[in-house]
């Protein structure tokens, strides 16, 4: 039913994007009231393997954008995507791109005083099933590398290059924590994904 409605509204969605007939709705994400249809997703992360935290993101204009572009438009497809935490005390916008991420969210892309792997973290996702996808079967593992003190992480984003600090690509997602995640050395952080899209 969902792809049937995305099929039949295909003209109105692109036409309502690019004039801005859209709203966020109260999770972060974006609806789109004309056609009734409602995207959200949501990073669900533990150290550990304890203390899981869920929160909401923002799916940027150049990850909708993209979204359509693939499911609607000729747009090449992105095989892989991945996760990139920051340490800037900044909420995600509208206007973020993968261009700006890395200097605006301030992303982590030390290997001593961050994480140890070298590249962003792949998110590897099942299929779609019930109007959803996520990762949460095989989340993404983060390990912390810190010389002194701890590490303090406000969010994440969903980014298509593997490299850290990278300003070129996509980005499909951003989230800032309700509350900071505060790391120790050797912690292994564990974070899923999961976009959500409904009809109504």
């Amino acid at each position: 039913m969902f792809a049937k409605d995305i099929i039949k509204h295909a003209r109105e969605l692109m036409a309502d994007l690019a004039a801005h007939r859209w709203e966020r709705s109260p999770k972060g994400g974006i609806i789109l009231p004309r056609s009734k249809l409602r995207f959200e997703g949501k990073y669900t992360h533990s150290v550990n393997g304890q203390d899981e935290q869920v929160d909401y993101n923002l799916i940027p204009t150049e990850g909708l954008n993209h979204i359509l572009g693939v499911a609607l438009y000729s747009t090449s497809k992105i095989n892989t995507w991945y996760v990139a935490p920051f340490s800037g005390n900044v909420t995600p916008g509208a206007g973020w791109t993968a261009a700006n991420f890395a200097s605006t969210a301030t992303e982590i892309t030390s290997t001593t005083d961050g994480f140890v792997e070298t590249t962003r973290q792949a998110w590897t996702p099942a299929a779609p099933a019930s109007g959803a996808i996520s990762n949460t079967a095989s989340k993404a593992q983060l390990t912390v590398a810190m010389s002194s003190g701890n590490l303090t992480v406000y969010g994440l984003g969903l980014l298509s290059n593997s490299t850290r600090g990278s300003t070129s690509g996509v980005l499909a997602s951003a989230s800032r924590f309700a509350t900071a995640r505060v790391l120790s050395n050797t912690d292994v952080w564990s974070v899923g994904y999961e976009v959500e899209a409904s009809s109504t």
